[in-house]
């Protein structure tokens, strides 16, 4: 049921997300994977999918995560070119980041209103 999965700053894609009974979280998937191929910035946040993340009602949903850090999930994307880098211009700024914590400033306009939870890393609480 388990299997693992990359050590450093990591999206998770839900690949089995539906919008209006589309395939939409595949989509959303296939256009991280074609950003990621594009951009240099990118090429350090591994792009992983699993199904179902059980954020049906928000769906083209995503989990931001790297050890020691505050991780998040995201969701409510369309399912496109445009959030896909929306979502790794978060992730890279993410990245670089100590505790996982981007000021507002950085965020890129596509994420904002998107996100649904923020997690602390195992052994922690944020202040």
């Amino acid at each position: 049921m388990l299997k693992p999965a990359a050590d450093g700053p990591s999206l998770v894609a839900c690949n089995t997300c539906k919008r209006d009974g589309a395939p939409a979280g595949a989509v959303l998937v296939s256009a991280l994977r074609r950003a990621q191929a594009t951009t240099l910035a990118y090429a350090g946040i591994a792009i992983e999918e699993m199904p179902c993340l059980f954020a049906c009602a928000d769906s083209c949903t995503v989990h931001l995560r790297a050890p020691g850090k505050i991780g998040y999930v995201l969701g409510r994307f369309a399912p496109d070119d445009a959030a896909a880098q929306a979502i790794l211009d978060y992730a890279a700024a993410y990245a670089e980041s100590d505790a996982g914590r981007v000021p507002y400033r950085e965020w890129p306009e596509g994420v904002k209103g998107h996100f649904l939870v923020r997690v602390p890393p195992a052994g922690f609480v944020a202040e």
